[in-house]
């Protein structure tokens, strides 16, 4: 599924609520505790909110204390695209949908599992598709 990453904010706003819009297309984020994902671990698939494309599998999320979302790993190498980002006086490297540039969180290297990741990412910016509707291929 290729999309521009050249789509106008009248196209987002247009698609996306207004929290939505904030945190996905102006790097915004979600109060802790507050997404509809963070203490989800139900079976699927994650994709990006704006665009559909595959992020996160379910078996790759894992419970950070944090209050968002948490992944030890991306769907496949080229899911999501890194960035440094340097706001609010700290370095930290923001994480993006590879294919419509939707920002989704942070990247940081101190996950609990084998790969040492942990992507914290705003529920607003990803949909969860249950396994039953991935198998029936909705």
């Amino acid at each position: 599924m290729s999309m521009s990453k050249e789509k106008d904010d009248n196209y987002w706003r247009e698609r996306l609520t207004d929290e939505e819009f904030r945190v996905c297309r102006e790097a915004g984020t979600e109060r802790p505790f507050s997404g509809e994902y963070w203490d989800c671990f139900e079976d699927g698939t994650y994709r990006c909110r704006c665009c559909g494309e595959l992020l996160f599998h379910s078996d790759s999320k894992f419970d950070a204390g944090c209050g968002w979302p948490s992944f030890d790993t991306a769907a496949h190498s080229s899911a999501v695209e890194e960035r440094p980002d340097n706001s609010l006086g700290m370095r930290r490297t923001e994480i993006l949908c590879a294919n419509c540039g939707s920002h989704l969180g942070h990247v940081f290297p101190d996950g609990p599992t084998e790969t040492g990741l942990r992507y914290c990412v705003n529920s607003l910016s990803v949909r969860l598709h249950p396994e039953s509707e991935e198998e029936e291929g909705s």
